[in-house]
């Protein structure tokens, strides 16, 4: 699954558009759009969702070993 995927598919478990969710993180919703588009979204946008949203973002590597490297959102959003 592609991030802009992921965000369209959080919009709509959400019952939020794509162009309201772009407003909530300050940007402008052609803007969003095309950044959706092209599959440029950043980790900076994905974490301001979360905290809009108030929900829990996090991304990773797990390594042979077991341990992982992560990124989290403060818990539900922040």
């Amino acid at each position: 699954m592609t991030t802009s995927n992921m965000v369209r598919e959080l919009c709509e478990k959400m019952n939020i558009s794509i162009s309201e969710l772009a407003r909530r993180i300050g940007q402008l919703p052609q803007n969003f759009n095309k950044k959706l588009k092209r599959g440029t979204v950043s980790l900076e946008e994905l974490l301001a969702i979360a905290n809009v949203l108030e929900i829990l973002f996090e991304q990773g590597f797990t390594l042979p070993d077991g341990q992982s490297i992560k990124i989290y959102s403060d818990k539900y959003g922040g």
